[in-house]
């Protein structure tokens, strides 16, 4: 943790500039736009509990130590961080986001039920690409890690909930 915070203020001091932190970070650059033919990514997000809230989806290096990274702390290295976020669709939704180029990337999908900007195990639901298997903690940015071509790359997302005291994973009958 030491070291992120100490990289952003290693930038702030050379640069002058910090940019602040916030739910629209990488939104701008992740948005897809009207035909577009890449390269971006396609999310499909099954398995998901309820129609509340919205969808955020965030695009990642797949490099452990930035999955997951603080997005300013991303951004100020000029590192890839993709952000969109939607009101939760009828039927399958299905997320847009563009990628900076043909490469592997890592995925998060937060089903943010109440809107708050902020993942609360015993509500919200996740999901990552390659949908590896979840405990309680954050997975590993190998097992997560996906290949994006040139083009719009199909990615397939299954969301996890709280589903007992101690689990977490796909609801019941879900894929």
């Amino acid at each position: 943790m030491i070291r992120p915070l100490l990289l952003a203020a290693a930038l702030v001091l050379t640069t002058g500039a910090f940019i602040p932190s916030g739910p629209d970070l990488g939104k701008a650059e992740g948005q897809c736009r009207a035909g577009e033919a890449g390269p971006a990514l396609m999310v499909e997000v099954v398995g998901m509990k309820d129609r509340d809230g919205a969808l955020k989806v965030e695009v990642y290096p797949a490099v452990e130590g930035d999955f997951l990274a603080d997005d300013n702390i991303l951004l100020m290295a000029g590192k890839t961080f993709r952000r969109v976020e939607i009101a939760v669709p009828a039927g399958i939704p299905r997320v847009c986001v563009r990628v900076p180029g043909p490469g592997r990337y890592g995925v998060s999908v937060l089903h943010d039920r109440d809107r708050n900007h902020r993942f609360n195990w015993q509500r919200d639901g996740v999901g990552f690409s390659a949908n590896p298997h979840l405990g309680f903690s954050k997975p590993r940015a190998a097992s997560v890690a996906i290949t994006a071509g040139g083009g719009i790359t199909p990615l397939r997302v299954v969301m996890n909930y709280r589903t007992g005291l101690f689990s977490f994973g796909p609801i019941a009958g879900n894929p």
